[in-house]
């Protein structure tokens, strides 16, 4: 069971501090209010060994979640702080939980809702603290939550799409390769002995089969190597700086894929910056953090090169269409949105015309890779039986011919 420090003060007015177990920190303020005791802070306490050596990211469909309930909670005119805790008592997520109790202290501290949401990166992304900076300047925070909270939703909607598209064609090749794996590594060798006691002549595909077997059996240290290489390769890809840069250039240059990613982050861009500019963020803060969130190198270094220019006084249009990044509909649309004052609606627009054509795009592909799927797994298991059964006539023929 958990446990609890806590900051209290008695009924006398006394300063009480202590520790507590309960099941969550709502449970442990319902059982210090109880013994007759107001906190006024309270924290999981972690032992020696409940480390953590980067922290755990909150999910956006628990930020989603939470900006709802907390706009809710704000338009009835509850104090944040008091709606914090609240959400914070009622939440499964740890990581959530600790950030709204830091979160709760430092506004009793006199701090801002967005400057104590900056300090909880793993939690609010950086266009999330932005809008309620400026939320909070307009005193329309419950109006910018309920539409972070949208914003949430859709990408969390679009991020389904590409994640059903590609997981049954995933899962295929995963079994279609765990099928080749035990056939080559343990039914094929079987069946090895077999053949060299009759000293049968073997055909081509059973002699590929064997030889492809043998790197699960007697050159097992080569296989685990070439795994242990291409898991480091992975690991460089996602993890280090110039291996990042080269994923993301890579990603780019595949066909069909290409344009899903492209789709993808052209929708993502669209629909924060839309969200910003509505919220009263101004135009060089919003491009900037808007950039920073769609996590391709080569997108950010042509935005990067945008906003210089926006910087420059060279308008908002102009230095967006000259990245090559945008389709000739959207290039139209930021025109309007610029000459006639309403950016973050044409914005709006676009983000639905990507998430529309991203749609589409999925669809195509999944339409065409299905049926590859399909053939490659006959392809390899056909592949496979040949191998085996043919070694079985050879086998069957070399008998007769010695009798």
């Amino acid at each position: 069971m958990p446990k609890f420090a806590y900051a209290a003060i008695d009924q006398e007015g006394a300063s009480v501090e202590g520790v507590t177990k309960a099941d969550t920190i709502g449970s442990a303020r319902a059982m210090l209010v109880d013994q007759n005791l107001f906190p006024t802070k309270i924290e999981e306490r972690r032992g020696l060994l409940d480390f953590e050596l980067t922290k755990e990211k909150v999910k956006k469909k628990e930020l989603m979640h939470f900006t709802r309930q907390l706009a809710v909670f704000v338009k009835a005119g509850i104090p944040i702080t008091d709606a914090l805790i609240t959400i914070g008592d009622e939440t499964e997520d740890v990581a959530l939980r600790r950030a709204l109790g830091t979160i709760v202290d430092e506004l009793r501290n006199g701090g801002l809702f967005s400057a104590a949401a900056a300090n909880h990166p793993e939690v609010f992304p950086s266009y999330y603290v932005g809008i309620l900076q400026s939320a909070e300047l307009t005193g329309q925070l419950d109006v910018a939550l309920e539409n972070l909270a949208s914003y949430l939703e859709r990408e969390i909607d679009t991020r389904n799409k590409v994640v059903q598209a590609l997981s049954y064609p995933m899962v295929v090749m995963v079994l279609a390769m765990i099928t080749v794996l035990i056939l080559a590594a343990y039914v094929l060798p079987q069946f090895e002995p077999l053949f060299d006691e009759l000293d049968a002549e073997l055909p081509l595909p059973t002699r590929m089969m064997l030889f492809a077997s043998r790197f699960f059996t007697d050159l097992w240290f080569i296989t685990a190597g070439v795994l242990v290489l291409f898991g480091s390769v992975i690991v460089f890809f996602f993890k280090h700086p110039t291996g990042r840069v080269w994923k993301d250039k890579l990603v780019l240059k595949i066909p069909i894929v290409s344009g899903i990613v492209e789709y993808a982050i052209l929708e993502r861009f669209c629909r924060i910056l839309s969200a910003m500019i509505g919220a009263g963020v101004p135009l060089p803060e919003a491009l900037k953090t808007t950039t920073d969130a769609t996590s391709n190198v080569v997108f950010q270094e042509r935005l990067e090169v945008a906003r210089a220019h926006i910087l420059e006084g060279r308008g908002f249009s102009d230095p967006l269409i000259e990245t090559e990044l945008f389709p000739g509909a959207a290039k139209q649309m930021f025109k309007v949105g610029e000459e006639t004052g309403s950016l973050d609606q044409q914005l709006e627009v676009a983000s639905i015309y990507f998430d529309r054509e991203l749609e589409s795009r999925i669809k195509k592909f999944t339409t065409m890779f299905e049926p590859l799927m399909i053939v490659f797994v006959g392809l390899v298991v056909g592949f496979v039986a040949i191998a085996l059964v043919s070694a079985m006539y050879g086998v069957l023929g070399g008998v007769k011919e010695s009798t």
